[in-house]
């Protein structure tokens, strides 16, 4: 089965000039979504879970990132994906935390002012899900990361542009990448918990010839 074949079901066969965009018609040639892709920062979201305090979760994201894709439709493997993210960019909603973040205790954002994604691998595990497996690099420490992708469909822009568009997720423990702050609870436990939900929604344009 191709890597990318899926159309948006509520749009299916009912194109109209007043829709914001209009999905490529779905067939057994779908090689046209092959090719060079800009992730659109505008419309694309980096973000992150964890727990806090033990009782609740802090959300947050990166307004600044960057990257490019490859799609292979004939040969998945061949596809890959690099992301730049600004790690000054840090947003949870809270100035001092946002500022205690990229300070030394956590990120150290002047030192190291990028967190970076170069794929390794790349695979169709079932359905609309695909497997990047890539190195992620935080504070000049690089691991391997395992991101499990859903395709969430592909359309012309009103201006165009040829889109496609992958929601997905990943867990790692932070201290893997020399993130270990943390500060003992009166009650138990710690103030940040190890373990990091990061999310992606991505939204990428087509290169033009």
């Amino acid at each position: 089965m191709a890597l990318f074949h899926r159309k948006r079901a509520a749009d299916a066969g009912h194109a109209t000039t007043d829709r914001a965009t209009a999905v490529l018609d779905a067939g057994p040639d779908l090689t046209a979504l092959t090719g060079d892709y800009t992730i659109d920062p505008a419309h694309s979201r980096i973000g992150f879970t964890v727990r806090h305090a033990m009782v609740t979760n802090v959300r947050g994201a990166f307004g600044t990132h960057e990257g490019t894709l490859h799609l292979d439709d004939a040969d998945p493997a061949r596809s890959t994906a690099t992301v730049d993210v600004t790690i000054a960019s840090v947003d949870t909603g809270i100035a001092d935390r946002d500022a205690h973040l990229r300070g030394t205790d956590f990120f150290d954002a002047d030192t190291f002012p990028l967190m970076t994604f170069r794929s390794t691998a790349a695979e169709r595990v079932g359905g609309d899900t695909y497997r990047v497996t890539g190195d992620l690099t935080i504070k000049d420490v690089t691991r391997p990361l395992t991101i499990d992708l859903e395709f969430q469909g592909a359309a012309t822009d009103v201006y165009g542009a040829e889109r496609v568009g992958f929601e997905g997720s990943a867990e790692i423990l932070r201290s893997d990448w020399g993130l270990t702050w943390n500060a003992a609870l009166e009650t138990g436990g710690v103030m940040v918990s190890d373990k990091v939900k990061l999310t992606f929604d991505i939204s990428a344009v087509k290169a033009t010839a």
